[in-house]
């Protein structure tokens, strides 16, 4: 398993006290010069689908339920590792002001029939839905987001985006 980096956010200047674990999983699934993408209404960004492991859940197991949740699709075969990412963000909860997370991306292959989501609440409420994009209008699409800093801008926008970017540089468009 292999880093692709390790963020820290801007106004956290210590990591210390209580600091609340999260891991996460999220897909790279890519099919004819296009690749599937989250689009957020509220944030304007584009994620990889993929979410949380619940306790003593695995990866892969975890994998499988997110991106059938989210976007629809069914993993054909078995995923392939591309990386992870490490984060400490501010959390909005008091017991737990800082929130790290570890992120692994996996490449998977899809079969050709989707099934319906079950998103979440508010997943729904903020406007959450899968779209296949090239990997330039997404990465173009999230700098724009980047760069104007809207007050609805989310944190993980700027991971996403270096994911992406890696993904160029490694997979092209494939």
């Amino acid at each position: 398993m292999r880093l692709l980096a390790d963020m820290k956010h801007p106004s956290l200047d210590k990591i210390e006290g209580n600091i609340l674990q999260r891991k996460a999983v999220r897909g790279i699934i890519m099919k004819q010069q296009k690749i599937l993408m989250l689009y957020t209404e509220r944030y304007d960004d584009f994620s990889f689908p993929g979410g949380g492991i619940d306790d003593q859940e695995d990866e892969i197991i975890a994998l499988h339920r997110e991106l059938k949740e989210e976007a629809g699709v069914l993993i054909k075969g078995q995923p392939k590792h591309f990386g992870f990412v490490t984060e400490h963000t501010p959390y909005w909860k008091p017991q737990w002001p800082i929130r790290y997370q570890k992120s692994h991306w996996y490449e998977c292959d899809i079969h050709d029939e989707q099934t319906a989501t079950a998103m979440e609440d508010y997943e729904i409420a903020n406007g959450m839905k899968p779209l296949w994009v090239t990997l330039d209008d997404a990465i173009k699409h999230n700098q724009a987001v980047i760069q104007a800093k809207p007050d609805s801008m989310g944190l993980s926008v700027h991971r996403e985006t270096l994911v992406l970017e890696r993904v160029v540089e490694e997979l092209g468009g494939v």
